[in-house]
């Protein structure tokens, strides 16, 4: 069953997906307790105080964002369920895998638009508040290019 080289194996389809899954599980908290402290911001009196009504727009679509990440994340458990949650297979691996790493981009965008924020409250400047930009970048490479690293050297190694 399985097959690979010492540094990969490929795994059955039962224990990727139970890997999947409790990846979702570890995901899951940190996502909900960032949202928990999206929503408990607004009703703080200095929101609307230090904030221009284009930034606390700014702030809802930092929310949504979140949002829409909680769900993709959360739909391979229920797509699991619904399917019957007895059998596993390529399609639901394929599709589920595809959902997390998908509800990354609206993850790392509401992170950063909410650091913006923060930033420019905390400093009154232009300049410290662009560092939202950088920390997006962070975020793209750890998430995104360093997991395709070694297949991205052996593509240009040819």
């Amino acid at each position: 069953m399985a097959k690979g080289t010492a540094e990969e194996t490929e795994l059955p389809l039962a224990k990727a997906a139970e890997y999947l899954l409790e990846e979702c599980r570890m995901i899951l908290p940190g996502i909900q307790a960032l949202f928990g402290f999206q929503l408990i911001s607004v009703f703080n009196q200095s929101f609307a105080q230090k904030l221009s009504a284009g930034e606390q727009r700014l702030h809802l679509v930092a929310i949504v964002l979140i949002v829409i990440a909680i769900a993709l994340v959360m739909t391979p458990a229920a797509y699991h369920r619904e399917s019957g949650g007895k059998t596993v297979t390529e399609t639901f691996l394929t599709v589920s895998t595809r959902l997390v790493v998908v509800s990354m981009i609206p993850l790392a965008l509401g992170i950063c638009i909410d650091f913006y924020l923060v930033a420019r409250i905390i400093t009154s400047g232009v300049v410290i508040p662009l560092l939202a930009i950088p920390l997006f970048l962070v975020f793209i490479m750890l998430w995104f290019v360093l997991p395709r690293w070694r297949s991205l050297q052996r593509l240009l190694s040819r």
